[in-house]
């Protein structure tokens, strides 16, 4: 089955199509029903009435943006029709919601007479919040837009003719910045004059560049001012050049940008460029040059973008129009102007000057992601863009005065935080406690490539100062080769006068069977133990491992030398589990094999505590097989001991009830329904497993079939602040638990 029959598979499975209206508001009673509509949704109508600025409180006008077109121009169909461009408009929605959460009607309209568009969808505004022009030919967009920007009070934006510029304004930022090229020097040549090349030619002079440096062609030839069959938009780029061709246009130019069709530039053309030309051929689905053919006409550099995702560089508009329009949505713009649109483009060069994370390395097939002449825009699904982006076009919006509401851009990056899942938005709370108070954190395994580039953005963001152990040449060489611009402290155990850490080692564990000379020789070449000592000295806050470890010998280490806190007798294992509304602890999923009530009780305090770190008052439940007696044996007995050691505790100042069954714990209806006798008066949200083996199942279930995010393991009851990563995990897992373990160590 080739792509075409899989893509029609795709729109007709059931339900056809690929959106669909969901309820954000609860609809499972009749008062529910009353509210939503008669009698109670009268009340806000009657608001709205009054004030019409009050749609935004009471409706999802805010968030709401109407994707529109006539079908004149679809992607490289042509003028198909607006029923026939209706599944492109489905997934130009799919696209705003699954990158910013924004919420789309497509709207087709079987028009072609400009007038009657621009009337039609003037006529929508109580609707949306923004109106995304789409695929609509040119010169008629031209107008449409200009006209709508006028007549509107809300975000108007051809896609078509800015997102290409703006992405691809990114490129040549940092384009110009590697071949160390001024942009206002720059030659750059154009191949079409459609509203696209016009747009991005437009927008390239507002970034710097000089009109009278762009040379446009169409498909006649060079566009000069002697020219009598071009349109008022190919006049505005006419120059006075020697040349009537394309080819001759591009002797000696900087830049090509390609908005045209495939094929039409050959190596000789490339050849004939200045040194280290920037090619942009953006056709599609071919460019005008192929991606190794202009690699291979020259041997000097060539950065080369194009429109396809299996080359570097693919000009996307998808980096563009969903964060523009959050970043326009959420200071609730009258407009996206020039600013905000430069905003952007440079949020995206800045963007990909900065380490990329492991999540969208692997996305892309673990290529090499670094910037250089293979990577000048970051990838479409990196979610950074949406932080990066959406906040610069808000910022711009408020800066130029057509915002209409006023935000801190600190804590909008949180609310963005909370758009892409609930873990984003409780490691936001835990990363902003240990930015207040930065603590040192020994990486054990520092010559790992992820501990090195962790360490350099623990660094970059103010997390932490991190402290990389393990050789330092080495870990100065691969910092170097990754483009990490910091100078990382670095703790040689190999290099460097450490007796006082064996010594500390050996009186430590002289008494467990350990000789002096074997502290001395484990302090040189084991850094789990160096990284140990060095914390138990209180050379450092806190230590991170695992990386390259199992487990158990991962923690073995800082059991030994650390230890337990004076009061508790046991370390935990704790993961926390984020679903869009609800964020649960599990404990224990890695330590504690078959824990007694004792254990079990400690466990569930040293959670608690946990829990309050992200600012979740803990709701515990001891879980097991059984509902309050329902069953009674050894199994069973010990949860319920656990409940009575923790009511007996006069430091317990948290619910906790048990044993109970998980369904019992998690769902409200069944504790308020049929056990309203029940000490937890809502959900718990601390899951104490009664073994190390119900534990580890548990998380993982709800984490591979309850579509949860996980978060951990947390180590808990250690007398300084220690983690133990899982081995492959990724970068953002390393700064995440060393923002656990800087705010553990706030605490200490």
């Amino acid at each position: 089955m080739g792509l075409d029959d899989d893509a029609r598979e795709y729109h007709r499975e059931e339900p056809p199509g690929k959106i669909e209206i969901s309820t954000t508001k609860s609809t499972n009673t009749q008062r529910d029903l009353s509210l939503a509509y008669s009698p109670g949704v009268a009340a806000p109508c009657r608001d709205i009435a009054d004030d019409a600025d009050r749609a935004y409180e009471y409706t999802a006008k805010g968030n709401l943006v109407g994707v529109v077109s006539n079908g004149s121009a679809v992607l490289g169909l042509g003028d198909i029709g607006a029923q026939a461009s209706k599944p492109v408009m489905e997934g130009k929605g799919v696209l705003f919601k699954r990158f910013a959460d924004i919420d789309v009607f497509d709207v087709e309209l079987d028009l072609e007479d400009p007038e009657s568009i621009i009337e039609t969808v003037s006529a929508m505004e109580p609707t949306f919040g923004g109106i995304n022009l789409e695929d609509i030919k040119a010169p008629e967009c031209f107008e449409i837009e200009s006209r709508l920007r006028e007549e509107m009070s809300v975000p108007v934006f051809h896609d078509d003719q800015h997102g290409t510029a703006i992405i691809s304004g990114a490129a040549l930022l940092n384009a110009a910045d590697i071949v160390d090229k001024d942009l206002e020097d720059l030659n750059i040549v154009f191949s079409g004059a459609g509203a696209s090349a016009i747009a991005t030619a437009r927008f390239y002079v507002s970034l710097g560049a000089r009109k009278e440096n762009i040379v446009m062609c169409d498909s006649d030839g060079v566009i000069t001012p002697d020219r009598e069959d071009i349109n008022e938009f190919k006049a505005e780029f006419a120059n006075d050049v020697p040349a009537d061709t394309l080819a001759e246009a591009m002797e000696g130019a900087d830049v090509f940008v390609g908005l045209s069709i495939g094929g039409l530039v050959d190596q000789e053309m490339v050849a004939s460029m200045a040194d280290d030309p920037i090619i942009f051929a953006m056709a599609n689905p071919d460019p005008e040059i192929g991606y190794e053919e202009a690699k291979a006409a020259r041997d000097d550099t060539v950065i080369m973008a194009t429109g396809r995702s299996d080359y570097p560089n693919q000009v996307n508009n998808v980096l563009g129009f969903p964060f523009i329009f959050r970043g326009a949505l959420d200071v609730r713009a009258t407009e996206i102007n020039e600013e905000m649109k430069r905003a952007a483009a440079k949020a995206l060069a800045d963007l990909a000057r900065k380490d990329v994370p492991d999540a969208v390395v692997k996305a892309y097939g673990d290529q090499p992601l670094q910037y250089g002449p293979e990577y000048v825009i970051p990838k479409p699904l990196d979610p950074r863009v949406l932080f990066e982006v959406a906040p610069a076009v808000a910022q711009a919006a408020m800066d130029s005065g057509s915002a209409r509401s006023e935000l801190d851009t600190d804590e909008y990056e949180e609310r963005l935080e909370a758009r892409l899942g609930k873990s984003r938005e409780m490691m936001r709370v835990v990363l902003n406690k240990a930015k207040s108070d930065p603590k040192r954190v020994a990486l054990a395994e520092g010559t790992d490539e992820k501990m090195i580039r962790a360490a350099y953005q623990l660094q970059e963001q103010g997390i932490a100062y991190p402290v990389l152990v393990g050789n330092r040449e080495k870990i100065n060489q691969t910092a170097e080769r990754l483009g990490l611009d910091f100078e990382p402290e670095v703790a040689d155990p190999r290099n460097g006068d450490w007796d006082h850490y064996a010594d500390r080692l050996y009186e430590l564990r002289r008494r467990k069977g350990m000789t002096k000379n074997e502290a001395h020789e484990l302090i040189r070449r084991d850094t789990n133990y160096f990284a140990s000592v060095m914390v138990e000295e209180n050379d450092a806050d806190a230590m991170l491992t695992g990386l390259t470890h199992h487990y158990p010998s991962a923690l073995r280490p800082p059991l030994q030398v650390i230890g337990t806190a004076p009061d508790a007798d046991y370390a935990a294992g704790v993961y926390m589990l984020t679903f869009k509304n609800r964020v649960i602890f599990c404990a224990d999923a890695t330590v504690n094999l078959a824990p007694d009530s004792d254990v079990l009780a400690e466990i569930t305090k040293h959670t608690a505590e946990l829990a309050r770190r992200f600012n979740i008052e803990p709701r515990a439940a001891m879980l097991s097989y059984s509902n309050f007696g329902s069953v009674k044996n050894e199994g069973t007995r010990k949860p319920r001991d656990a409940v009575k050691l923790l009511h007996d505790d006069p430091e317990v100042d948290f619910d906790v009830d048990g044993e109970m069954q998980a369904d019992t714990a998690v769902v409200e209806d069944i504790l308020e329904g049929t056990y309203e006798f029940s000490d937890l008066d809502d959900p718990a949200n601390v899951l104490v497993f009664p073994n190390l083996e119900a534990g580890n199942i548990g998380y993982k279930l709800l984490q591979r079939l309850g579509g949860a995010e996980a978060i951990g393991p947390m180590l808990v009851g250690m007398d300084k602040p220690v983690h133990v990563l899982q081995r492959g995990d990724e970068v953002k897992d390393i700064v995440n638990l060393a923002g656990v373990a800087v705010v553990d160590a706030q605490n200490e």
